[in-house]
């Protein structure tokens, strides 16, 4: 029992910060999309330099992507 209780833990807090993680990730690409200077933020975090035309191309592909389907569905919506 001594061993048990903390595997237990980590493996629950494992799964626990993964789907914190996750949820996250997911609002923060959505505030990307409509937020340019965000996401020339993160241009520049990973090394490029996006001009005006860039960004507004950019900011197209983000909006035409489909959503990110949420669990338990698949894109085509079933």
């Amino acid at each position: 029992m001594d061993i048990a209780l903390p595997i237990i833990t980590l493996i629950v807090g494992l799964v626990g910060g993964f789907f914190i993680g996750v949820y996250y990730l997911r609002k923060q690409m959505e505030k990307m999309q409509s937020d340019p200077q965000m996401l020339q933020k993160m241009a520049k975090q990973m090394g490029y330099n996006l001009n005006g035309k860039q960004m507004q191309k950019a900011q197209q592909m983000m909006k035409n992507q489909p959503p990110v389907p949420k669990r338990g569905q698949n894109r085509k919506g079933n």
